[in-house]
């Protein structure tokens, strides 16, 4: 059988490949597993319309094996690490696709610590969710309570409270919601840091969760910053794990660059615990030379935010992220928050006293250029040899500073290729040659 998790949970579009039944048996082989016994489970969603199918499913399942569900209802899914994390729950469970489109939607397991499960645990529980009917189940008495537990919500906004209030400024921002689950408790959090907050996309209807806003499209917040004439602008995704900025002159800064910057503010202030910072083998290397340039250490791992942090627990670092803007801040949690990275850099900025642009100027990246190429084969594409020759050649001539990763996505019938060197032009026509290739040699018939 396929394994259903992939790397962030079990995704699928909602109600065809993922469907009520799928998330029924998730909540049975999750309360046998990790809660029967042991305590009840927090649930959480986003926005999207499939989320109350999906949530009431789990219950069900979770509660046909004796065990309690307190809903928090719609809050992001930093928001339930928190409350996962606190020490009343066995488990958390959030129903979330972050940034993929409205119509799909996925399925999180958090252990008591609030943290993504071990491959191993995820392999267990894998095996579970395929014989959950198998699963004893109690009689009337026994069987668990759906319990409301929507004011559980605040006790993560009071948590970041109190970390806004020590991120000082009077700055104008704008904060693009993404239509999603940080639409009622983001402004309300970084405005407690004394910004003047005007929010956009904020007004979810089950359908518009990330459509043409958020972390994957900052193109209207930066229209935003620009009207308002604000100083920065941060665009979350739908379930606010992730945060990309906009600069007072409209340009995009990416998750590398915000890592960048709140490492070198961390390394000058000898507040960056290990003076590590982790990132994926995505992550620029333009980024890697800016921290170790300021005496810091670059650790780096698999794509994947629980890859990230199991590397910063082992090695204590105290900050680690992605490209794409997930980002730890391991004093403040232990899960990627879009809102705290926002009030990361809302602190920097006030402290300084310079502007956004100035600062993350001072981390020049390399040209980098990303293909996606579907394909039939993508698992197999190192046992090719032309193509396998090709990526040689490519790394030859990117040399010294260049290179060249391939990787099959883990969710799709893709393969990933990324090139990196110091010519834009080299980079991008290797890119676009290797896409070719693997799109010719991984889609011959079976």
């Amino acid at each position: 059988m396929a394994r259903l998790f992939g790397t962030d949970g079990i995704r699928g579009v909602a109600n065809v490949d993922l469907k009520p039944t799928l998330a029924y048996a998730l909540g049975r082989a999750t309360a046998h597993l990790l809660a029967a016994g042991r305590g009840p489970i927090v649930l959480g969603q986003d926005t999207r319309r499939s989320g109350d199918m999906l949530a009431a499913a789990i219950v069900a399942g979770a509660t046909s094996m004796g065990v309690d569900v307190h809903r928090a209802g719609v809050l992001p899914t930093p928001g339930l690490a928190h409350l996962a994390g606190t020490g009343a729950f066995a488990a958390g469970i959030v129903v979330s696709a972050s940034h993929n489109p409205a119509d799909d939607n996925g399925l999180k397991v958090l252990d008591r610590r609030g943290i993504k499960l071990d491959d191993a645990v995820e392999d267990e529980l894998d095996t579970l969710i395929w014989s959950a009917d198998e699963l004893a189940s109690p009689t009337n008495a026994g069987i668990g309570r759906d319990i409301d537990a929507r004011h559980l919500v605040e006790e993560y906004v009071a948590h970041r409270v109190d970390l806004a209030r020590r991120s000082r400024n009077h700055l104008r921002v704008v904060v693009d919601c993404a239509n999603g689950s940080g639409y009622g408790v983001a402004a309300r959090i970084i405005g407690e840091s004394g910004a003047r907050v005007t929010t956009i996309h904020d007004r979810p209807d089950g359908v518009n969760i990330n459509r043409e806003c958020g972390a994957t499209h900052p193109e209207s917040l930066a229209a935003a910053v620009a009207e308002a004439g604000a100083d920065v602008g941060f665009a979350l995704d739908g379930d606010a794990d992730r945060c990309v900025a906009v600069d007072e002159r409209g340009r995009v800064v990416d998750g590398d660059r915000l890592i960048g910057l709140i490492a070198l503010d961390r390394l000058e202030r000898s507040a960056l615990a290990g003076c590590t910072v982790v990132v994926s083998v995505l992550s620029n290397g333009g980024l890697a030379a800016a921290v170790q340039d300021a005496g810091g250490q670059i650790v780096r791992t698999p794509v994947g935010d629980k890859y990230i942090l199991d590397a910063m627990l082992v090695s204590g670092a105290g900050l680690g992220g992605e490209k794409s803007g997930h980002v730890i801040v391991a004093e403040h949690a232990n899960a990627g928050d879009g809102i705290v990275t926002a009030l990361e850099v809302l602190g920097i900025l006030a402290r300084r006293g310079r502007r956004l642009s100035e600062l993350v100027d001072t981390i020049p990246l390399y040209p980098q250029q990303q293909r996606s190429v579907r394909v039939r084969h993508k698992d197999q594409w190192d046992a090719d040899s032309l193509l396998t020759a090709a990526v040689r050649a490519a790394e030859a001539e990117l040399m010294p500073g260049g290179r060249v990763l391939v990787r099959p996505s883990g969710t799709e019938p893709v393969l990933r290729i990324m090139v990196e060197g110091e010519d834009e032009s080299v980079v991008s026509s290797l890119a676009d040659g290797l896409a070719a290739l693997a799109t010719e040699r991984l889609n011959q018939p079976a």
